[in-house]
Protein backbone atom coordinates (compact mmCIF):
# COMPACT_ATOMS: atom_id res chain seq x y z
CA UNK A 1 0.00 0.00 0.00
CA UNK A 2 2.67 2.49 0.62
CA UNK A 3 4.48 1.65 -2.85
CA UNK A 4 0.61 2.36 -4.14
CA UNK A 5 0.51 5.68 -2.49
CA UNK A 6 3.97 7.01 -3.55
CA UNK A 7 2.89 6.14 -7.01
CA UNK A 8 -0.67 8.02 -6.64
CA UNK A 9 1.29 11.01 -4.93
CA UNK A 10 3.88 10.99 -7.61
CA UNK A 11 1.26 10.56 -10.71
CA UNK A 12 -0.90 13.08 -9.13
CA UNK A 13 0.44 16.21 -8.11
CA UNK A 14 3.70 17.72 -7.99
CA UNK A 15 5.23 16.09 -4.50
CA UNK A 16 8.23 13.99 -5.68
CA UNK A 17 7.22 10.71 -3.15
CA UNK A 18 8.63 8.26 -6.10
CA UNK A 19 7.72 5.26 -6.99
CA UNK A 20 9.85 2.16 -7.01
CA UNK A 21 8.52 -0.95 -8.74
CA UNK A 22 5.78 0.12 -11.05
CA UNK A 23 3.39 -2.62 -12.26
CA UNK A 24 0.15 -3.11 -12.85
CA UNK A 25 -0.65 -4.43 -9.26
CA UNK A 26 1.16 -1.04 -8.03
CA UNK A 27 -1.09 1.03 -10.13
CA UNK A 28 -4.16 -0.93 -9.34
CA UNK A 29 -3.57 0.24 -5.41
CA UNK A 30 -2.21 3.86 -6.72
CA UNK A 31 -5.66 4.33 -8.35
CA UNK A 32 -7.56 2.96 -4.96
CA UNK A 33 -5.71 5.27 -2.85
CA UNK A 34 -5.95 8.56 -5.46
CA UNK A 35 -8.37 10.19 -3.42
CA UNK A 36 -6.26 10.68 -0.52
CA UNK A 37 -3.86 12.53 -3.15
CA UNK A 38 -6.90 15.26 -3.50
CA UNK A 39 -5.45 15.97 -0.17
CA UNK A 40 -2.45 17.67 -1.26
CA UNK A 41 -4.20 19.00 -3.37
CA UNK A 42 -7.02 20.63 -2.13
CA UNK A 43 -4.71 20.64 0.83
CA UNK A 44 -2.77 23.63 -0.75
CA UNK A 45 -5.43 25.37 -2.02
CA UNK A 46 -7.55 25.72 1.41
CA UNK A 47 -3.97 26.84 2.69
CA UNK A 48 -4.49 29.54 0.19
CA UNK A 49 -7.88 30.20 0.86
CA UNK A 50 -6.94 30.94 4.51
CA UNK A 51 -4.14 32.71 3.94
CA UNK A 52 -6.34 35.17 1.73
CA UNK A 53 -9.30 35.61 4.36
CA UNK A 54 -6.52 36.40 6.93
CA UNK A 55 -5.31 39.10 4.31
CA UNK A 56 -8.74 40.39 3.92
CA UNK A 57 -8.32 39.24 0.27
CA UNK A 58 -11.96 39.81 -1.67
CA UNK A 59 -13.40 36.05 -2.19
CA UNK A 60 -12.94 36.45 -5.60
CA UNK A 61 -9.30 36.84 -5.82
CA UNK A 62 -8.68 34.59 -3.49
CA UNK A 63 -10.72 31.57 -4.94
CA UNK A 64 -8.21 32.89 -8.50
CA UNK A 65 -5.42 31.88 -6.16
CA UNK A 66 -6.59 28.63 -4.73
CA UNK A 67 -7.48 27.41 -8.06
CA UNK A 68 -3.84 28.39 -9.47
CA UNK A 69 -2.67 26.59 -6.85
CA UNK A 70 -4.48 23.36 -7.49
CA UNK A 71 -3.08 23.70 -10.70
CA UNK A 72 0.40 24.25 -9.65
CA UNK A 73 0.21 21.16 -7.40
CA UNK A 74 -0.51 19.10 -10.57
CA UNK A 75 1.30 20.76 -13.20
CA UNK A 76 -1.87 21.65 -15.00
CA UNK A 77 -1.78 18.00 -16.37
CA UNK A 78 -5.71 17.23 -15.66
CA UNK A 79 -6.58 20.48 -17.23
CA UNK A 80 -4.45 19.48 -20.25
CA UNK A 81 -6.11 16.48 -19.99
CA UNK A 82 -9.21 18.20 -20.48
CA UNK A 83 -8.24 20.15 -22.86
CA UNK A 84 -6.59 17.42 -24.80
CA UNK A 85 -9.78 14.96 -24.89
CA UNK A 86 -12.51 18.14 -25.48
CA UNK A 87 -10.24 18.37 -28.88
CA UNK A 88 -10.62 14.52 -29.56
CA UNK A 89 -14.40 14.56 -28.97
CA UNK A 90 -15.11 17.91 -30.29
CA UNK A 91 -13.57 16.89 -33.61
CA UNK A 92 -16.11 14.29 -34.42
CA UNK A 93 -13.54 11.79 -36.06
CA UNK A 94 -13.15 8.35 -35.99
CA UNK A 95 -11.33 6.89 -32.10
CA UNK A 96 -7.85 6.25 -34.10
CA UNK A 97 -8.05 10.33 -35.61
CA UNK A 98 -9.59 11.58 -32.22
CA UNK A 99 -6.91 9.93 -30.19
CA UNK A 100 -3.71 11.21 -32.64
CA UNK A 101 -5.64 15.03 -31.96
CA UNK A 102 -5.41 14.35 -28.33
CA UNK A 103 -1.59 13.72 -28.46
CA UNK A 104 -1.00 17.13 -30.24
CA UNK A 105 0.69 19.31 -28.26
CA UNK A 106 -1.45 22.39 -29.36
CA UNK A 107 -4.70 23.26 -27.77
CA UNK A 108 -7.58 23.72 -30.37
CA UNK A 109 -10.86 25.78 -29.95
CA UNK A 110 -12.76 23.14 -28.35
CA UNK A 111 -9.90 22.74 -25.72
CA UNK A 112 -9.58 26.10 -24.95
CA UNK A 113 -13.19 26.76 -24.40
CA UNK A 114 -13.75 23.66 -22.15
CA UNK A 115 -10.72 25.29 -20.05
CA UNK A 116 -11.74 28.56 -19.98
CA UNK A 117 -15.24 27.55 -18.74
CA UNK A 118 -13.99 24.76 -16.46
CA UNK A 119 -11.99 27.19 -14.82
CA UNK A 120 -14.82 30.01 -14.60
CA UNK A 121 -17.22 27.89 -13.05
CA UNK A 122 -14.66 26.56 -10.42
CA UNK A 123 -13.49 29.78 -9.28
CA UNK A 124 -16.67 31.67 -9.16
CA UNK A 125 -17.90 28.45 -6.85
CA UNK A 126 -15.09 29.30 -4.31
CA UNK A 127 -16.02 32.69 -4.25
CA UNK A 128 -19.20 31.75 -3.50
CA UNK A 129 -18.91 28.71 -1.41
CA UNK A 130 -19.71 29.21 2.42
CA UNK A 131 -16.26 27.55 3.59
CA UNK A 132 -14.55 27.39 0.30
CA UNK A 133 -11.44 25.66 2.48
CA UNK A 134 -14.06 22.70 3.04
CA UNK A 135 -15.43 22.98 -0.46
CA UNK A 136 -11.97 22.89 -2.00
CA UNK A 137 -10.74 19.73 -0.25
CA UNK A 138 -14.20 17.98 -0.21
CA UNK A 139 -13.75 18.49 -4.36
CA UNK A 140 -10.33 17.68 -5.04
CA UNK A 141 -11.06 14.16 -2.96
CA UNK A 142 -14.14 13.61 -4.70
CA UNK A 143 -12.18 14.59 -8.49
CA UNK A 144 -9.67 11.85 -7.41
CA UNK A 145 -12.33 9.10 -6.75
CA UNK A 146 -13.32 9.04 -10.30
CA UNK A 147 -10.11 7.35 -11.10
CA UNK A 148 -10.58 3.89 -9.33
CA UNK A 149 -14.12 4.03 -11.84
CA UNK A 150 -12.56 4.90 -14.39
CA UNK A 151 -9.94 2.03 -13.77
CA UNK A 152 -12.18 -0.32 -13.14
CA UNK A 153 -12.49 -3.88 -13.98
CA UNK A 154 -14.14 -4.13 -17.88
CA UNK A 155 -13.40 -0.28 -19.27
CA UNK A 156 -10.16 -1.31 -21.17
CA UNK A 157 -7.56 1.16 -22.39
CA UNK A 158 -7.80 3.18 -25.81
CA UNK A 159 -4.12 2.67 -26.54
CA UNK A 160 -1.62 -0.03 -26.06
CA UNK A 161 0.88 2.05 -24.03
CA UNK A 162 1.10 5.01 -21.93
CA UNK A 163 -0.60 5.79 -18.64
CA UNK A 164 -4.04 4.62 -19.43
CA UNK A 165 -2.95 0.99 -19.69
CA UNK A 166 -0.86 0.92 -17.23
CA UNK A 167 -3.69 1.55 -15.20
CA UNK A 168 -7.01 -0.08 -17.27
CA UNK A 169 -9.13 -2.48 -15.56
CA UNK A 170 -7.00 -3.28 -12.35
CA UNK A 171 -9.85 -2.33 -9.65
CA UNK A 172 -12.46 -4.50 -9.59
CA UNK A 173 -15.47 -2.97 -8.67
CA UNK A 174 -15.95 -4.09 -5.27
CA UNK A 175 -12.76 -1.89 -4.03
CA UNK A 176 -13.85 1.25 -5.64
CA UNK A 177 -17.36 0.94 -4.02
CA UNK A 178 -15.84 0.75 -0.94
CA UNK A 179 -13.44 3.89 -1.37
CA UNK A 180 -16.44 5.39 -2.69
CA UNK A 181 -18.25 5.05 0.66
CA UNK A 182 -14.76 5.96 2.82
CA UNK A 183 -14.71 9.00 0.65
CA UNK A 184 -18.57 9.92 1.57
CA UNK A 185 -18.07 8.74 5.26
CA UNK A 186 -15.70 11.40 5.60
CA UNK A 187 -17.19 14.23 3.49
CA UNK A 188 -20.24 13.81 5.78
CA UNK A 189 -17.90 14.08 8.70
CA UNK A 190 -16.03 16.98 7.25
CA UNK A 191 -19.47 18.49 6.16
CA UNK A 192 -20.83 18.42 9.46
CA UNK A 193 -17.75 19.62 10.92
CA UNK A 194 -17.76 22.40 9.29
CA UNK A 195 -21.87 23.09 8.69
CA UNK A 196 -23.96 20.75 11.33
CA UNK A 197 -26.22 18.59 9.39
CA UNK A 198 -26.91 20.77 6.48
CA UNK A 199 -22.89 20.18 6.07
CA UNK A 200 -23.11 16.74 6.98
CA UNK A 201 -25.57 16.16 4.02
CA UNK A 202 -24.31 18.42 2.07
CA UNK A 203 -20.76 16.68 1.70
CA UNK A 204 -21.84 13.14 0.64
CA UNK A 205 -23.98 15.20 -2.12
CA UNK A 206 -21.28 16.46 -3.72
CA UNK A 207 -19.18 13.31 -4.18
CA UNK A 208 -21.91 11.68 -5.28
CA UNK A 209 -22.85 14.14 -8.14
CA UNK A 210 -19.02 14.86 -8.95
CA UNK A 211 -18.89 10.91 -9.17
CA UNK A 212 -21.86 10.91 -11.16
CA UNK A 213 -20.85 13.51 -13.79
CA UNK A 214 -16.97 11.64 -14.22
CA UNK A 215 -19.25 8.39 -14.72
CA UNK A 216 -21.29 9.88 -17.64
CA UNK A 217 -18.05 11.63 -19.72
CA UNK A 218 -16.40 8.29 -19.06
CA UNK A 219 -18.86 6.40 -20.83
CA UNK A 220 -18.98 9.12 -23.45
CA UNK A 221 -15.26 8.58 -23.89
CA UNK A 222 -15.45 5.05 -23.76
CA UNK A 223 -17.77 4.71 -26.24
CA UNK A 224 -16.25 7.16 -29.25
CA UNK A 225 -12.39 6.41 -28.56
CA UNK A 226 -12.50 2.74 -27.08
CA UNK A 227 -11.09 2.91 -23.74
CA UNK A 228 -9.02 5.53 -21.35
CA UNK A 229 -5.91 7.20 -21.80
CA UNK A 230 -3.96 9.62 -19.36
CA UNK A 231 -5.95 12.22 -20.95
CA UNK A 232 -9.32 10.98 -19.73
CA UNK A 233 -8.31 10.13 -16.55
CA UNK A 234 -7.18 14.15 -16.39
CA UNK A 235 -10.32 15.57 -17.94
CA UNK A 236 -12.53 13.26 -15.54
CA UNK A 237 -10.69 14.37 -12.28
CA UNK A 238 -11.81 18.24 -12.92
CA UNK A 239 -15.09 17.24 -14.33
CA UNK A 240 -15.80 15.19 -11.23
CA UNK A 241 -14.00 18.28 -9.27
CA UNK A 242 -16.42 21.32 -10.93
CA UNK A 243 -19.52 18.92 -10.38
CA UNK A 244 -18.91 19.05 -7.00
CA UNK A 245 -17.77 22.29 -6.31
CA UNK A 246 -21.21 23.14 -8.14
CA UNK A 247 -23.18 21.03 -5.96
CA UNK A 248 -21.57 22.73 -2.53
CA UNK A 249 -23.08 25.84 -3.85
CA UNK A 250 -26.39 24.57 -5.09
CA UNK A 251 -27.31 23.05 -1.87
CA UNK A 252 -29.35 25.57 0.54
Amino acid sequence: MIAGLRLAVTLLTVVPAGTGRVDRETARRAMLLAPAAGLVTGGAAALVLLAGDLLGLAPLPAAALAVAATAAATRALHLDGLADLADGLGSGRPAAEALEIMKRSDIGPFGVVALLLTLLIQVAALASAPDPAVAVLIASVTGRLALPWACRTGVPSARPGGLGALVAGTVPTPAAAAVTAAVLAAAAAVGAASGGLGGALHGPAAVAAGTAAALVLLRHAVRRLGGVTGDVLGALVEIATTAALIVLISLP
